[in-house]
């Protein structure tokens, strides 16, 4: 789909005369969405799940388990608590999880684009101030794009390099030029950090890590630390921006500390001996088996359920298709029909266990809808039926087993694909048309006892098709290198995804990842009609258009059958202390970043 933009230059228009007319119809607003208007007015109190009424004090005390060497998250070196990319640091414009994607000032007061999605431009409130008692300047935040930009993590080097031009354009105002029309990286460009700059004069920001702390903005700042061990964070009293609509009921909580331990059964204990005041669960088994310990029972701990309605993402068995033996989709259909979902559930979470994965944006509005694909989702399709695999365009869904061990049918039916895709049994052996037995490898990752337990069971059910795979579990840091390198044939992967897929789904799927080393592209997809799909999301004018290539694009992935689905959960799973509270107001996202601890309270 092309742009307006790019219709306007093959018309003539000069790229000079559009810039004109963009900057004529721009104005500051006080937030900005993907698409339509801001739900909240200009004049909003709070964000709508936070309690403007909450007590401030308390702790919250949550454990990790392994160990950190650094304390800045913005550099490539080291490794830092995840968290402390979120708690001790502030951006421009802050995120409403109540929305798919709207960001509300927070250092900036206002924001503004032009209606061909070339520049973005920021300006600053003046009363914005580092922890320290300067103030947040222009200079700044120019300088903290640029940093993590060019020598920073590796996250910002993808945006930074869509820039064609950074300026200030007056005072607290900040531009930033796009090298094409990109409606969604005017406000990803919101979203960075913000860093004091004086701060590294004859300092080298990528050699910082536990020596130099970088100081920010934000509510929180590092008091305390024991390098693996903790990390204590205290609410700064001389906060700058405690009344700002988008803070207000926010960072309630006096001081967020965060304990290491070596595994997660030490890191339960302790929770269990009130070491820790809130832990979050993912495996509903444990959550119905064992947290019924004495300090629930007298209700000192509580076992919150919170709803979501974000996407489940993909978490299972990814088939590495740069393999010959995964190349054919009935083969991977087949691996699909042999793995019996409802016996393994069932033998692993209990009867009534989580509902599986049906595609990679279930369980949201953004995911595909039964039978076959209608309206723009069809017309969006229809250009490469000739190349999309069968059930894209008809409707596809997961193979079903009545839960017995056997999974008759199942077996049947991967045994009649296997054929057909040339493969047979001799001697007891899955053989093919080459006298080559079908083998592959399942490589995991140490400590992934859940996975091993799963792929333990998958292994029996396949050696009825005459199927022998191995299993091979290795450490981190090995895993890391060969699934960077793509060597495995299959493996464990989880693929997180948001309410507002954007740019990221190219990294995620785009056939630059098929032979660049380190890509999230796993599979090895190569799908033309997908990168399509991805054009059409980042382009669209409506969110009719974008829900609907996000719908088309979830059908090419799920019938692609790239990946053997597992479970998810459509609730987070919180235990906590009593005293600790949330707003009976839940977000869209539920259970997510800026919400534990930023609007919770304690009494």
């Amino acid at each position: 789909m092309k742009s307006n933009f790019f219709q306007s230059v093959r018309n003539g228009l000069s790229c000079a005369a559009i810039l004109a007319a963009s900057t004529a119809l721009a104005e500051p607003q006080h937030g900005i969405a993907m698409y339509g208007d801001p739900a909240l007015p200009p004049e909003f109190v709070s964000l709508p799940y936070a309690n403007v009424n909450a007590p401030t004090g308390g702790k919250i005390v949550t454990g990790e388990v392994g160990s950190f060497d650094s304390l800045n998250p913005h550099i490539r070196k080291g490794r830092v608590p995840w968290q402390l990319r979120f708690l001790a640091y502030e951006s421009l414009m802050g995120r409403s999880w109540d929305e798919p994607f709207t960001l509300y000032g927070l250092l900036a007061e206002t924001v503004e684009t032009d209606s061909t999605n070339l520049w973005v431009e920021f300006k600053l409130r003046p009363e914005a101030r580092f922890s320290d008692g300067s103030p947040v300047t222009a200079e700044d935040v120019i300088w903290s794009y640029e940093t993590l930009g060019t020598e920073g993590h590796p996250r910002y080097a993808g945006t930074w390099s869509k820039i064609e031009k950074s300026e200030i354009t007056g005072e607290g105002k900040i531009r930033f030029t796009f090298k094409e029309p990109d409606r969604e990286l005017a406000l990803i460009m919101g979203m960075r950090p913000i860093l004091k700059k004086a701060q590294w004069d004859g300092a080298t920001f990528e050699d910082s890590g536990l020596d130099t702390i970088p100081i920010s903005s934000a509510p929180y700042v590092i008091e305390d630390f024991e390098a693996g061990r903790f990390v204590s964070l205290k609410r700064n009293p001389d906060y700058w921006g405690r009344d700002v609509p988008f803070r207000r009921g926010t960072n309630n909580i006096d001081e967020l500390r965060m304990e290491f331990y070596g595994d997660a059964t030490a890191m339960f204990e302790a929770f269990k001996a009130g070491e820790l005041n809130t832990l979050r669960e993912t495996s509903t088994a444990k959550w119905a088996q064992q947290y019924d310990f004495p300090r629930v029972r007298n209700g000192e701990v509580i076992k919150s359920e919170i709803p979501h309605q974000r996407p489940t993402g993909m978490d299972g068995f990814v088939m590495n298709t740069r393999r010959d033996i995964f190349k054919d989709w009935r083969v991977r259909e087949a691996m699909l029909q042999a793995f019996n979902y409802e016996f393994i559930s069932e033998k692993l979470n209990g009867k009534d266990g989580p509902p599986r994965i049906a595609s990679y944006f279930h369980n949201s509005v953004l995911g595909m809808e039964e039978g076959p694909a209608t309206g723009k989702v069809a017309a969006l399709l229809e250009p490469f039926k000739d190349q999309l695999l069968p059930g894209t365009i008809e409707g596809y869904a997961l193979p079903e087993s009545n839960g017995s061990a056997r999974n008759r049918s199942g077996i049947r039916e991967a045994t009649r694909l296997l054929e057909e895709a040339g493969w047979v049994v001799k001697d007891g052996v899955l053989t093919g048309t080459d006298g080559q037995p079908f083998v592959f490898d399942i490589l995991l990752k140490q400590g992934s006892a859940e996975h091993q337990s799963i792929v333990s069971i998958y292994k029996e059910h396949l050696e009825r098709l005459g199927i022998f795979p191995t299993i091979t579990v290795i450490d981190s840091a090995q895993y890391r290198a060969r699934t960077d390198a793509y060597d495995f044939d299959m493996t464990h992967f989880i693929r997180g995804l948001s309410l507002s897929p954007g740019n990221e789904q190219m990294a995620y799927w785009g056939s630059d990842g098929v032979t660049e080393e380190g890509s999230r592209n796993l599979m090895g997809m190569n799908s033309p009609a997908a990168e399509a799909m991805i054009q059409t999301m980042l382009t669209s004018s409506s969110q009719e258009d974008y829900r609907a290539a996000v719908k088309a694009l979830d059908r090419i992935l799920t019938a692609g059958r790239y990946a053997v689905p597992l479970w998810y959960s459509n609730v987070s799973m919180l235990a906590h202390d009593a005293n600790l509270k949330f707003s009976d107001k839940l977000p869209v996202y539920g259970d997510w970043i800026g919400f534990q601890p930023d609007v919770w309270w304690s009494e």
